[in-house]
């Protein structure tokens, strides 16, 4: 829980830099808010300030012809997504909690949904930030063409920073035409070796699709397939999937709201704890059978092409702590990490985000140091934080 003390809600970037300068000033800690989806995420410490981003907020600049679109970070990624479909364009992101999520938040989390093989995720579509820095300064960062190769590449460092680093105000990404047609389905299967044979097959087919998502929940296992493109592209990818999932006597049916479902894993798993990993593709199949066998196993979802999984367990305490750290443990094994990234309230005290150090902690404080050298930014949001 939080203990603040003042919210303030800046207009602009100026006064949202002379805020923190303040604040850096009186030695005060700063949380950074913009619609409060993602407030889970970290160790969060008592803070003496709340700062919104709504007021940040709205179109700044758009340029179809350049496949671009300067917001700033108070957006809502709902209002974005209005606004470009009105020039027949998308921002090809599909995070987690995406009626409600703020650009700033989505920028800061890294937060990616299973589109991010196909698309890039938000490293690769970020091309340009402006940010209030700690000392009282607005930093820019990037800019708003697509080819932009000048300076330091900082827009990397904000991105995951969960605003240990500075207040995002403004970002520009790459935007596409919206594709002509979509198609999806999602097919049970009786064993995991099954749907993760067809899952793996369909992303590795020549037709591309924009996701292929593995779940085990109460009812089995499934696999979700959704492609968007051109008639013929969209049509090729789809047959090749049915082919996959009719080889090895899958049950398929309309893809209706599962990958939508299956995107929104963090916003429902509220109690116990959500662990997410990153792993080899490889070793995907045998780590989700073997979460399925903890004893407080509720649910599970892996993005086949790129090896995130969530679990979510939900039991008694005990068993959830013992459970999300044996996870944890498994996925290091294999040569990969990961991290509690949701966890009841009560648990908080005895299950940490991070139980082990991530990598590159030590560069990262550095690069702390250099940015926010009062540590007034969200303290305890981050390992290095």
């Amino acid at each position: 829980m939080t203990a603040t003390v003042t919210r303030a809600i800046p207009t602009d970037a100026t006064q949202c830099a002379r805020i923190l300068a303040q604040a850096a000033a009186d030695r005060r800690t700063v949380r950074i808010r913009g619609s409060g989806t993602k407030s889970y995420l970290g160790d969060v410490g008592a803070t003496d300030i709340e700062l919104g981003t709504e007021r940040v907020a709205g179109v700044i600049d758009h340029v179809p012809a350049d496949l671009t679109v300067t917001v700033g970070a108070g957006t809502r990624m709902a209002d974005l997504k209005v606004a470009l479909e009105k020039a027949g364009q998308f921002i090809p992101l599909d995070p987690p909690h995406a009626d409600g999520a703020t650009v700033g938040g989505l920028i800061a989390a890294n937060s990616n949904g299973f589109w991010r093989v196909r698309y890039g995720g938000v490293r690769d579509l970020l091309i340009g930030t402006r940010t209030a820095l700690a000392d009282g300064t607005v930093a820019r960062a990037g800019g708003r063409v697509v080819k932009n190769v000048a300076g330091y590449d900082l827009d990397k460092l904000l991105v995951g920073s969960l605003g240990t680093l500075g207040v995002i105000v403004e970002a520009t990404f790459k935007v596409l035409p919206l594709p002509e047609t979509s198609d999806g389905l999602v097919a049970r299967f009786d064993r995991p070796a099954e749907a993760f044979a067809v899952a793996h097959a369909i992303v590795r087919a020549a037709a591309r699709v924009e996701a292929c998502v593995v779940e085990r929940t109460v009812e089995g296992w499934c696999v979700a397939v959704q492609a968007r493109g051109s008639g013929p592209t969209v049509m090729r990818a789809m047959s090749d999937a049915r082919q996959e999932v009719a080889a090895r006597h899958g049950d398929a049916a309309e893809l209706a709201d599962a990958i939508d479902r299956m995107r929104e894993l963090p916003a429902r798993a509220t109690d116990g704890a959500l662990v997410k990993v990153s792993l080899p593709v490889a070793a995907s199949a045998a780590f989700a059978e073997n979460a399925e066998r903890l004893e407080s196993f509720a649910a599970l979802a892996v993005d086949a092409a790129s090896g995130v999984a969530r679990v979510h367990l939900a039991n008694e305490d005990d068993a959830v702590i013992r459970d999300a750290e044996a996870l944890l443990l498994a996925a290091r094994m294999v040569g990969g990490n990961g991290r509690v990234e949701r966890r009841a309230e009560q648990l908080r005290s005895r299950l940490s985000t991070w139980p082990n150090r991530p990598n590159g902690d030590f560069l990262m404080r550095r690069v702390k140091e250099a940015f926010d050298p009062a540590r007034i930014l969200e303290p305890g949001r981050l390992a290095f934080a």
